[in-house]
């Protein structure tokens, strides 16, 4: 697809990556920093130049319902649509500083995950829309090989590139910051209804979808937007998606902010297994991310931090009551 829509009678291009439908004139950048109006055509200024490069566990994307215990050629560029005061990768996400010496193409890439004998790929540690033409290269070579690919997105993409995505990704991990309209356009710089839309676009498509909420005291731990999240998966959804409660610890804008504590993450998990949810997880603690067989309550994947210590799936199904995990396990 052709990632810009002309505008030749307002001498601009429209950014079609993400909601912010970026208007640029000739020489402009978009909000991300990173994509550019350039003779009347979208350059990707982060096109080949990874910021971040590592090979980790899936489950630290977190993504625990496809592959557990294997491991995911994981990479993002500077830049973000976001302006989140919490970002636990700001010193990438809110430069547009690009490292121009260093260069990794699609092939390479790819080529980089197979020599590490990972199984995925995971486009992350920044938004991965604002770089999607490279990483569309790269998981399209990825698919081709017998690798996944994984999105680690705040949500933010446009009905277009959704559609486009259909082809190539496999998995997304969308993060719903809050329930607050307000606070997604005033401190995150995004916009709540856009990512609901997006989150039920992403599981509509077949892409296998699971949610990550940064609990925060007293910014979005209240009871009631708890609970309106809860039955938007559960409902909106479905109850099989998974949703991962993290801890927030201070970082960037928000070091004077408390650690989220263990009761409120008990607190959010009771709120959201009462709204019908079958797989809700906790992040960023020292305790098991486990996953039980939502009939006869076997347990089926034990993990310890982000590692998989015990995996008694049977072909994607509980040994005990044969039921179907949901999920992609090979």
């Amino acid at each position: 697809m052709q990632y810009y829509r002309s505008e030749p009678e307002k001498n601009r291009i429209v950014c079609l990556l993400c909601r912010h439908y970026c208007k640029m004139k000739e020489g402009q950048v978009g909000v991300c920093g990173v994509n550019k109006n350039e003779h009347g055509a979208l350059k990707n200024l982060v096109y080949g130049h990874p910021s971040a490069l590592n090979v980790d566990p899936i489950e630290k994307k977190p993504i625990y319902h496809m592959l557990p215990g294997t491991t995911a050629l994981s990479f993002g560029t500077v830049g973000c649509n976001f302006k989140c005061p919490f970002c636990q990768n700001w010193q990438i996400s809110q430069t547009a500083n690009v490292n121009e010496k260093v260069y990794v193409s699609p092939e390479r890439m790819v080529q980089l995950a197979i020599e590490h004998g990972s199984r995925s790929i995971a486009y992350t540690y920044n938004e991965p829309t604002i770089f999607y033409p490279y990483a569309k290269d790269v998981g399209v070579i990825a698919k081709e090989r017998g690798l996944k690919n994984i999105f680690v997105s705040n949500g933010f993409e446009t009905p277009e590139i959704i559609e486009d995505m259909k082809g190539w990704l496999d998995a997304a991990n969308i993060d719903l910051k809050s329930w607050d309209d307000a606070y997604y356009k005033k401190v995150l710089k995004g916009g709540l209804e856009a990512v609901k839309d997006t989150l039920k676009r992403m599981v509509d498509a077949g892409i296998w979808v699971e949610v990550t909420t940064l609990l925060i005291e007293g910014e979005n731990d209240s009871n009631e937007d708890l609970k309106a999240m809860s039955e938007f998966i559960a409902k909106e959804l479905g109850r099989h998606v998974p949703w991962h409660l993290s801890a927030f610890h201070p970082d960037y804008k928000m070091t004077d902010h408390q650690w989220t504590g263990i009761d409120t993450l008990m607190r959010a998990k009771k709120i959201a297994e009462e709204a019908g949810l079958w797989y809700v997880y906790l992040g960023n603690v020292p305790v098991h991310g486990d996953t039980h067989c939502p009939d006869c309550g076997e347990l089926l994947i034990d993990r310890t931090g982000y590692n998989v210590t015990v995996n008694n799936l049977k072909e994607g199904k509980c040994p005990k009551c044969g039921r179907a995990i949901e999920g992609i396990w090979k």
